[in-house]
Formats: structure tokens, sequence, C-alpha cells
């Protein structure tokens, strides 16, 4: 089985989207999480799908919705979230990659938790107001195997850490 890994934008008061879209700038980390993603099977609940307002490039985009006749266009639509990582385990078999990417949102994140390996996680320093939040990241369950901070960019709205976790044995 493939690794499945998380990976999040999530603020200092666990905020990750406000009226579905993220409430900073940070160019510098979608940069990273182009790097880290790209050719791998990418899950996403459909609002998340529908905030890029296109499928992302150079990776499957697989769909996660309640909606059975839901059909996006450059995207497979799957009516659960274990349908999904079926069918993105042997993606990633064909595609011979070692990852499924979980890119959410709050519910999807909600879900894939229990199963997932490890959490590519970029705090971001910053506070805002919002809608939707990141599960507590529990340290008996993850363990901090990493913290880089992140170079600020000119476009970036705030500062930001990424920071790894691995599940613990």
């Amino acid at each position: 089985m493939p690794e499945i890994v998380i990976f999040a934008a999530v603020a200092r008061n666990g905020t990750i989207g406000a009226e579905n879209h993220m409430p900073w700038r940070l160019p510098s980390d979608l940069k990273r999480f182009k790097a880290m993603t790209i050719g791998k099977p990418s899950i996403m609940g459909r609002k998340t799908f529908v905030s890029f307002g296109r499928p992302l490039p150079e990776r499957p985009n697989l769909v996660v919705t309640r909606d059975a006749g839901y059909a996006p266009e450059g995207a497979e639509a799957f009516t659960s979230l274990e349908s999904a990582l079926q069918r993105a385990a042997n993606l990633a078999h064909e595609m011979r990659v070692r990852e499924v990417i979980i890119m959410g949102g709050g519910e999807i994140y909600r879900q894939a938790l229990a199963m997932t390996d490890r959490l590519e996680i970029t705090e971001v320093d910053s506070a805002p107001e919002g809608d939707t939040t990141f599960p507590e990241i529990d340290p008996n369950v993850w363990e901090e195997v990493s913290r880089v901070p992140g170079e600020r960019g000119e476009k970036d709205s705030a500062d930001f850490t990424f920071v790894t976790y691995k599940r613990r044995k």
C-alpha cells in the first residue's frame, strides 16, 4: 500500500479555511505543495476541488462528494473516501509512486486522519477568522520528525513553518 499523506496549511487557531478559501496568501507554500504532490494521486472534497477553479495539473484529481451524480471535468468523483483511497492506491501502483495525497478540506481531513501515515503541515503564523478547522494533532498518535522555518517571500501574507509528523508505531 502507498503511504497516505495529508497536506494542510493550518493557522495558530486551527483555521484552514474561510468561505471556501484560504484566509492568507502563501505563494511560497503553494510552490512547495506543488513540488511535493505533482505526479501523485490527490484526493480532495468537492468544495476544495471547486475552490481550485480547475483540476490541479499533472496529478490525478479524485473528488469525494455525497452527490452520486457529480461528474467534475478533469477529475474522478467518488461517494466515499474509502472508494477514492482504493482508486488512488491502484493509480499509485500504476504510476509507480509511493504516496497518495489528501488535500482537504476539513471533513475529508477528519475522515482520513485515522488512515494517514504522515502529515505535512504548514503552520501559518496567523489566527484569522474562519469556518473550517483542522483536526487536533494528538501527540500520543503523531511524532514531529521535522520542523523547517519557511522563507517568507514578498508576496506571502504571513510567516510559516513546515512541520512533518509521522504516525507513532
